[in-house]
């Protein structure tokens, strides 16, 4: 679950990164898509191997209960063929597998909470990504709009003096910041906050039940027989 706790830093970096080369926000906005296509793909791969890890630990703990069924018709057919010590050595095997089934289900457990919180990560960076391409041709056009009116007010900056250079370069400034102001809320579109805490459920048996727990459960077993 490496992923989870790393994710935050691979976002952070790629905004701290695209901060840094600010004074081109047409760039800036392709590079910021192709580093999100990039962490796509490793919350996908991550994704699929927690979806995997999830679906192994079911298929333990659906095992692990037919164990318990089967030492218990075992169990019964013993008693019925007047075989107490056989009967015994099954109900054993069978406490041994209801131990082991509590661990099973918390693996279980703590494999579907990670596959979950893997699959929402997954699904909101793709709705951010679709969200983010669909908005890129306008910024790029903006940013293409204030290149032309750089030039052309660089062009009339010569010839009507420098009060009008110093208006021209304000009214940039003006739109360098807008441009810079919708790439920063971009950037924070893309924040993903993750709840890396666990719970940990308490095991039901601490320790294997001994011997007089099979004496009780064999003297039950008899007596539901009628034996």
């Amino acid at each position: 679950m490496g992923i989870l706790s790393r994710f935050k830093d691979i976002m952070a970096s790629n905004i701290n990164s695209l901060l840094d080369k600010c004074e081109d926000p047409e760039k800036m906005i392709d590079q910021y898509l192709r580093n999100l296509e990039s962490d796509l793909g490793k919350v996908k791969a991550e994704t699929a191997s927690v979806m995997a890890e999830e679906a192994r630990s079911k298929r333990e703990l659906d095992e692990s209960a037919q164990e318990i069924v089967k030492f218990q018709k075992y169990a019964e057919k013993a008693l019925t063929s007047g075989n107490e010590v056989d009967a015994r050595q099954f109900l054993e095997k069978k406490q041994q597998a209801v131990a082991k089934q509590t661990s099973l289900q918390q693996m279980y457990t703590m494999s579907s909470e990670n596959a979950t919180k893997m699959k929402q990560m997954h699904e909101k960076l793709v709705k951010d990504i679709g969200s983010l391409n669909s908005r890129r041709d306008s910024i790029k056009m903006k940013v293409q709009v204030a290149k032309t009116q750089q030039k052309l007010n660089q062009i009339g900056s010569s010839v009507a003096g420098a009060g009008n250079n110093l208006s021209a370069f304000d009214r940039m400034e003006d739109k360098a910041e807008k441009m810079l102001d919708e790439a920063n809320a971009m950037s924070e579109l893309n924040q993903v906050g993750v709840d890396n805490d666990i719970v940990n459920l308490q095991a039901k048996y601490d320790t294997e039940p001994g011997s007089a727990a099979v004496d009780d459960e064999l003297a039950a077993l008899k007596a539901q027989m009628g034996l």
